[in-house]
C-alpha cells in the first residue's frame, strides 16, 4: 500500500515538473513573449500558450498511465515538449506559405502579438490535437515493450 502513495507522489511530481519545464520552454522558444502579452490582456497569447500546455498535459497523462518507469514517463514528456515546439514552428511556416499564396503577410507570431483570437484558437486546437495523437501513439503494452 505504501508503494501506491510513493508512486503517486513520484509520478505526479514528475508530471508537474514536465509541465513547468514545458511552459518555460514554450515561452523561451517563441519570438513573442506570451506571459507579458497574457498579463496585458492578450487573449490570443493565452489561448496559444494555454493550448500548448493542454496538449502537453494530455501527453503527460498518457505517459503516466502507460509508462513502465519514471524514466519512460520523462522520455515521453520530453517528446511531447519537443513535438509541440516543432508544431508551433511548422504552423508558423505554413501560415507564412499560405499567407504568401493568398497575398496576406501572415505570421502566427505577429497575429498573436496583435491579439488575433482566431489564430490563438487555431494554435490551441492544433496543440491539443497533437497532444492527443502523441498520447494515442504512446499507449503500448509494457510486456511487449520489455521484450
Amino acid at each position: 500500500m505504501n508503494n501506491l502513495y510513493v508512486d503517486f507522489i513520484s509520478y505526479s511530481t514528475l508530471g508537474f515538473a514536465i509541465l513547468i519545464v514545458g511552459l518555460i520552454l514554450f515561452e523561451l522558444t517563441t519570438k513573442n513573449k506570451e506571459f507579458r502579452l497574457i498579463f496585458s490582456g492578450n487573449v490570443a497569447a493565452g489561448l496559444s500558450l494555454g493550448g500548448r500546455l493542454a496538449g502537453l498535459a494530455i501527453v503527460v497523462r498518457a505517459a503516466a498511465e502507460n509508462s513502465i518507469s519514471l524514466s519512460d514517463m520523462l522520455l515521453w514528456g520530453v517528446i511531447g515538449i519537443v513535438s509541440l515546439i516543432i508544431l508551433f514552428y511548422l504552423a508558423e511556416l505554413l501560415a507564412l506559405v499560405f499567407g504568401r499564396a493568398i497575398g496576406i503577410p501572415a505570421t502566427i507570431t505577429k497575429a498573436v502579438d496583435q491579439n488575433n483570437i482566431a489564430v490563438g484558437i487555431m494554435i490551441l486546437l492544433l496543440s491539443v490535437s497533437v497532444g492527443l495523437v502523441i498520447a494515442g501513439c504512446l499507449s503500448y503494452d509494457p510486456a511487449v515493450a520489455a521484450g
